[in-house]
């Protein structure tokens, strides 16, 4: 499912982190927000992973779950696109 996650973490170090494990789930589409298309499954295990880099006390990740209806409901004013769910990935044999 269309998931946008955004967060506000107070330390660089985890913040960081926090932006190299959320490139590995999605899109980053602006400079604390990525868009990724995520299972149940993943979601909660991109969950797991979040908790144990953030601070609790005084760190926030939010996660946005869309339906297929809201996210064409999504308008960008300026530069920017929707990240697109390719369905599909090529592997090549470089053998």
């Amino acid at each position: 499912m269309f998931t946008i996650i955004c967060y506000d973490i107070v330390n660089d170090k985890r913040r960081t982190k926090v932006m190299k494990l959320l490139k590995g789930y999605g899109t980053r589409v602006q400079y604390s927000v990525f868009e990724c298309y995520l299972s149940t499954q993943e979601l909660a295990k991109l969950g797991r992973l979040l908790r144990t880099l953030i601070d609790l006390k005084t760190d926030s990740v939010r996660c946005y779950r869309l339906d297929t209806l809201a996210v064409q409901r999504i308008q960008i004013v300026g530069i920017g696109q929707i990240t697109a769910d390719e369905g599909y990935y090529l592997v090549r044999d470089r053998g």
